[in-house]
């Protein structure tokens, strides 16, 4: 093996990026973590049962439990749940909200970690384009259906997942689902710009209700580029994930900012925001514009059929 360099520390370092100091204890407390069974929403998981209750919900059970079951052994808590939850499917969203609410009687930090990027054009089965639906409408959904519970759990925290891919979108309200013209890049694009928007607009609900309890807060971030199974879908950047492995941050790394925006106690009123790095970062003039935002929310409601006041 090749001597390793002072330089090649300090660009590994720099590539890592930030990291949560936080020693919250999360006691009592419980977790939702989508797509929790690998790649970052998997490292989160990890971290946060070293803290407190965490519910991983998946779509494929088999891995879900066989990572759960990994975490427990590694961190001794054995309140490391798995639970069936497909955001291709509303019926599945809805099932999931349903068996929390009833088993669960209290909800702190709901982390929409769970995504696809750059599948070839699809639907969920609900009709629509699975980048939107999977990585917007699901979330949208699965944050409607717990709100209440997060509201009477407060303080409490909703952290969106998004990407500094969101620079690339545009909601192209004409065409929402791909049917007129698709680009899988930029279906991916679009929908991690949604998620910055559904951040930006939800925290500005939450703000203006006076009802709300303090502490009840709404932040997205960027992970990085990890190295994860996210690109599974593309041969090309599989292969270009793999020459420059060196270039990209490993899960634990990438898992860091999630891990900050939930339980770094210098957050506890701070929302609306989007962070890279465990610092706030520069949001696309899109990601900014208000309209968008509000139009967006109001589409997502009649998609999903769902009324929220």
């Amino acid at each position: 093996p090749r001597p390793v360099t002072a330089a090649t520390l300090s660009c590994r370092r720099y590539v890592a990026g930030g990291q949560c100091k936080s020693t919250a204890k999360l006691e009592g407390k419980v977790v939702i973590i989508t797509g929790a069974n690998t790649g970052i929403g998997k490292e989160t998981a990890r971290d946060l049962a070293r803290r407190g209750k965490v519910v991983v919900a998946c779509r494929d059970i088999a891995k879900a439990e066989a990572a759960a079951s990994e975490i427990r052994a590694e961190t001794g808590n054995q309140q490391v749940i798995v639970k069936k939850l497909d955001l291709a499917d509303t019926n599945s969203i809805r099932e999931f909200a349903e068996k929390f609410l009833a088993e669960e009687k209290e909800l702190h930090i709901l982390i929409n970690n769970a995504g696809v990027m750059l599948c070839p054009y699809s639907k969920t089965a609900d009709g629509f384009e699975m980048h939107l639906g999977v990585n917007h409408l699901g979330h949208f959904l699965l944050t409607f259906l717990l709100l209440e519970r997060l509201k009477q759990s407060a303080p409490a925290r909703i952290v969106n997942v998004s990407s500094l891919a969101h620079h690339g979108g545009r909601i192209r309200f004409h065409d929402l689902h791909g049917e007129k013209s698709y680009n899988r890049g930029l279906a991916y694009c679009h929908s991690k710009l949604a998620n910055v928007l559904f951040t930006r607009e939800l925290a500005r609900q939450l703000q203006g209700k006076s009802q709300r309890r303090a502490g009840f807060t709404a932040n997205a971030l960027h992970p990085g580029s990890v190295h994860s199974e996210l690109v599974r879908h593309s041969f090309v950047m599989t292969w270009l994930w793999k020459v420059f492995s060196f270039f990209l941050k490993t899960p634990w790394e990438g898992a860091q900012t999630s891990i900050y925006c939930a339980v770094a106690e210098e957050l506890d009123s701070v929302t609306g925001q989007y962070f890279s790095d465990c610092q706030p970062a520069y949001v696309s003039p899109r990601g900014r514009d208000d309209e968008t935002a509000k139009k967006l929310w109001s589409v997502s409601c009649e998609l999903l059929g769902i009324q929220w006041d």
